[in-house]
């Protein structure tokens, strides 16, 4: 058996899509359990819609969710003459041929193919006419000669044996009239010179792993084995596409989903090991194989992410999850100041209490990371006259205190809930509106101990609440 190879092989037209991400990650973590090595190509031949800056994104999101390729990556346009010289190969004997059919004949065709209700297939009308035929005034393609007769079998790794009859695969184009090859020629040719034992990828591929077989036989290649991932579903079960939203790790790492939780949720999409659930990096590599991946589409499960997030944020590291925030804030919100950062690290423990996401930690957070309360309407007005009583004896008992602790902080709320003739949230919720400008958030002791008593001081007695 030969070293195992596997590939990512993404398109550069668009941002790399979360179902990409989840055949790149089956790709890496095969090629990593087999001691193989995992390549990045870049099938960048439709020239109109390539674009450096999507392959740009689409490295940094794998790199971002712990996916490193080996090597360089490969560049499918810089082998287009080794396309176009196998194309070549195949017509010199005899499994390809040129076919003069204009747009026309060819539109005609499709057209009767729909009045029929039928799938186009090419009639093959040149596939054995003499060149001597040929009209002068018109460019051919170069099609391959599929088989007509008999059935092909496709032994494949994750869905079985799976048996077609050669009838229905049309003589497909391998080069266009301007000289160009085509998805299925240029795949095949660079699957076999970068060496590939194994072709991983979803499975709405069948039909051109089909076609891609014919070229290895016609040329005499050894075959890769072939492995077809059922595709990722939206919740209500259609096919995930690139117009979904939340479909890309940008747009996951926007809302502060973390990449270890990410992975380990798309580890567990559509593959399982046992009745586990949660897998480190090292486990991942050491427990993949390709017996664990199902047969039918999974659903990509937003609550499910969130939940895998939250559970990494119960679970990881302080300094990890801090040295995550500070980062995620740096991205997507803002720079916390030097004279910040203190207080955010002693302050995580709290301030990730059922936090969802690093979003979620930054909002609890927010009434630290600014100095400028931005009070929510809606909470203003329960600030009443009642509770304006609330913090100004508040703010009076809070200046006889020297250390603000638990301790010295709970007789006096105990004495406001008293002499106010309230309850616990009768004290707790104004004082929150007037620290944080929202009534929701982390417990009262808490945000009171997080800032120092100036601090406190100074918010409890602004302008806006009096």
């Amino acid at each position: 058996m030969s070293k195992v190879a596997t590939r990512f092989a993404p398109s550069p037209t668009g941002p790399l899509h979360i179902g990409g991400v989840r055949t790149a990650l089956f790709n890496w973590l095969y090629s990593k359990n087999k001691n193989g090595t995992f390549h990045l190509r870049i099938e960048d031949t439709d020239k109109e819609r390539s674009k450096d800056e999507h392959k740009f994104q689409i490295i940094k999101s794998l790199k971002w969710i712990g996916i490193e390729h080996d090597g360089e990556e490969y560049i499918q346009s810089t082998k287009i003459d080794d396309h176009i010289k196998v194309a070549n190969e195949l017509l010199k004997n005899g499994n390809a041929y040129k076919c003069y059919c204009s747009s026309d004949e060819i539109e005609e065709q499709k057209k009767r193919a729909r009045q029929k209700k039928l799938p186009y297939i090419y009639n093959r009308k040149w596939r054995d006419r003499a060149e001597t035929d040929a009209p002068k005034d018109i460019k051919p393609v170069i099609r391959f000669k599929s088989k007509i007769e008999g059935t092909s079998i496709l032994k494949d790794l994750v869905q079985g044996d799976v048996e077609i009859d050669n009838n229905t695969i049309e003589d497909f184009i391998i080069l266009r009239n301007d000289g160009t090859p085509t998805y299925n020629l240029s795949a095949t040719v660079d699957d076999h010179q970068m060496n590939m034992s194994h072709i991983i990828r979803g499975d709405d591929h069948k039909i051109n792993t089909f076609k891609q077989m014919q070229i290895y036989i016609a040329m005499k290649w050894a075959l890769p084995q072939f492995a077809h991932i059922p595709l990722i579903h939206t919740v209500e079960g259609k096919k995930l596409s690139k117009r979904d939203n939340a479909s890309t790790l940008d747009d996951y790492s926007k809302i502060g989903i973390m990449p270890d939780a990410l992975r380990n949720y798309l580890l567990r999409l559509g593959w399982s090991f046992k009745d586990k659930e949660i897998f480190t990096l090292n486990e991942s590599i050491k427990y993949f194989n390709i017996e664990g991946i199902g047969k039918s589409p999974s659903k990509l499960d937003m609550s499910r992410i969130l939940s895998m997030n939250e559970h990494y944020i119960k679970n990881m590291g302080e300094k990890e999850l801090f040295d995550q925030f500070i980062e995620y804030c740096k991205l997507f919100k803002t720079e916390i100041k030097s004279n910040k950062i203190d207080k955010i690290k002693k302050s995580l423990t709290f301030l990730k209490n059922k936090a969802k996401t690093l979003e979620d930690i930054y909002t609890n957070g927010k009434y630290i990371i600014f100095d400028d309360v931005s009070f929510l309407q809606d909470d203003m007005k329960l600030i009443d006259d009642k509770a304006k009583k609330v913090i100004s004896d508040f703010s009076n008992e809070l200046e006889k205190v020297d250390k603000l602790s638990k301790e010295t902080l709970e007789p006096i709320i105990n004495k406001l809930i008293k002499i106010n003739d309230t309850n616990f949230k009768g004290v707790g919720q104004p004082l929150r509106i007037a620290l944080t400008g929202s009534k929701f958030g982390p417990g009262i002791y808490d945000i009171i101990i997080s800032l120092d008593k100036e601090e406190v001081i100074k918010r409890l007695t602004d302008k806006k609440l009096s």
